[in-house]
């Protein structure tokens, strides 16, 4: 059986890839044509690194760099800079590029902090807040808007999302002018000023001794070749949660960095009466 989804051919539409909530390949392709006028201002034109469960999330899962030539139409190859040489990494162009990492069973997709024609020049700072499964979620809240007037007091403009996991992301774009060495300096600088502050709650080691009881201000996705979950993508996990933007006036209400999965984010999207993230693509500023 094959369907046909934004001009995207899509094979064994009936297969379960969530079978906890009965998603089919087919759902997983109407979620990328919905949310693709939201999802693709922040993954198309950009290297993409990529979870693909040809068989479901219950079943053996992959990371894939590298196209390997025989993508859907849509699906692209970018050159990237790679250890000590160049490589191909995948992109995306228009909502049959979304559409296209249904087909090939990508149930997440992971974006680098530039884009194609800057690929050396970072337009993201990504904090992730990852907190000890003993804490309640109100204090990874309290921690994004304490980064949130961090990154403020600085002149930056910065954006939250759940991950889709346990914690969130506090997203701040740049003007992509510093290299990305300069940009992770600065996320760190951040993270160990928070830390500084209020080393009772916060950590910026990845040692798990240390994060015991704390939220782990993650900073190393500021690297050149470093990824992040892509704003609505699903997750890999059981209950096909989404990564989702938020309003921060929306951030008391969430209960969790898994509030929102492929079933009701169509809802939200449909309540929803402007983006989000208004005004991201004008937000960037000069690191700091």
């Amino acid at each position: 059986m094959t369907i046909t989804v934004a001009g995207v051919s899509i094979t064994h539409p009936e297969r379960v890839l969530f079978p906890a909530q009965g998603l089919t390949k087919g759902d997983l392709a109407a979620h990328f044509e919905r949310v693709a006028p939201h999802m693709l201002p922040h993954v198309e034109r950009r290297p993409l690194a990529l979870v693909r469960c040809p068989r479901g999330a219950d079943n053996a899962c992959f990371f894939q760099k590298h196209p390997q030539g025989s993508e859907p139409e849509g699906v692209l190859g970018v050159e990237v800079p790679e250890g000590d040489g160049r490589a191909t990494h995948f992109a995306v162009e228009g909502a049959r590029g979304l559409v296209g990492m249904a087909q090939l069973g990508v149930l997440e997709v992971h974006v680098w902090g530039s884009r194609v024609d800057a690929v050396e020049r970072p337009d993201r700072l990504v904090f992730d807040l990852d907190p000890d499964e003993a804490l309640p979620f109100d204090a990874v809240k309290d921690a994004a808007k304490a980064l949130r007037r961090r990154c403020e007091d600085d002149g930056l403009h910065a954006f939250v999302m759940t991950t889709g996991g346990k914690g969130l992301h506090v997203v701040a774009p740049l003007e992509p002018r510093a290299s990305f060495d300069d940009a992770r300096a600065y996320a760190r600088e951040v993270a160990e000023a928070l830390v500084a502050d209020a080393p009772e709650r916060f950590v910026a080691t990845a040692s798990k001794e240390a994060r015991a009881g704390k939220i782990y201000i993650d900073t190393l996705r500021n690297g050149l070749g470093a990824t992040a979950i892509a704003p609505y993508s699903t997750r890999a996990r059981r209950g096909a949660p989404v990564a989702t933007p938020l309003r921060w006036e929306e951030l008391s209400r969430v209960e969790g960095g898994d509030a929102y999965d492929a079933r009701t984010i169509a809802r939200r999207l449909a309540a929803l009466g402007s983006d989000p993230w208004e005004g991201y693509a004008d937000a960037g500023r000069r690191l700091p």
